[in-house]
């Protein structure tokens, strides 16, 4: 009887420290990058034009093709390592919650080519402050911000 006690207190005290360690990790999870367009913080998908590639924010990952297969990596492949992520495009996924956003790609990549721009103001990025310089006569301007990429 003492040791079925010790054997029951010990799997309790196992699922509660479980718990509490699965709580723990899944704080962070889904937080948008540093360099992710400002105001869509509930995005789950960004397409990024310039590099035929998507960013699962939940997951924190690059989704890619390579040698015709689609990769998740927490980097961008090899041959986009100078790309400028806080100034390259992104174009916010708001109408698809799965967990292949390329299955649209053929749709996404003519819509928003490699040459797409936003026709809104230039994008603002998560990480980027706002800076106030003096201008002419008085008159305050906003700055661009830098902001720290993050992968």
């Amino acid at each position: 009887m003492k040791i079925f006690k010790i054997i029951t207190l010990g799997l309790l005290f196992l699922a509660t420290t479980t718990i509490r360690a699965q709580v723990s990790i899944n704080v962070n999870i889904g937080t948008p990058p540093s360099w992710g367009p400002s105001g869509n913080s509930d995005a789950e998908y960004y397409y990024l034009p310039d590099v035929e590639s998507y960013y699962d924010v939940r997951a924190t990952q690059f989704i890619f093709i390579s040698n015709g297969q689609w990769i998740r990596s927490r980097y961008l492949p090899r041959r986009y390592r100078n790309y400028d992520l806080q100034h390259g495009q992104k174009v916010v996924l708001n109408d698809y919650h799965g967990r292949q956003p390329y299955v649209y790609f053929k749709n996404h990549r003519e819509r928003y080519n490699r040459s797409y721009k936003s026709h809104d103001e230039p994008q603002r990025n998560v990480g980027m402050r706002e800076e106030k310089h003096e201008g002419h006569g008085g008159k305050e301007h906003g700055g661009k911000g830098h902001g720290k990429g993050r992968d």
